[in-house]
């Protein structure tokens, strides 16, 4: 039983920090890196640029989602 408990609260943790309070930012650099992995693959040597433009970008647009979600929530003063 404590196993169990441990192994749920270990994948809890993992799926929390690697998600967080986003999906579509963590599903986006899931694709850029199997994109990245695949130009790669290809024979492109500068595959590598789209994997940081990917994870800034996302971020950038996931950052401007909350400050709308907060910006809506927050009574007018």
């Amino acid at each position: 039983m404590i196993v169990v408990r441990w192994v749920r609260a270990f994948v809890g943790f993992w799926i929390d920090f690697v998600i967080g309070d986003d999906w579509t930012v963590a599903a986006t650099v899931l694709v850029a890196l199997l994109a990245t992995w695949g130009l790669t693959q290809a024979g492109l040597p500068a595959a590598w640029v789209l994997l940081p433009a990917a994870a800034v970008g996302s971020t950038a647009v996931g950052l401007r989602r909350a400050a709308e979600r907060a910006r809506r929530s927050t009574p007018p003063r």
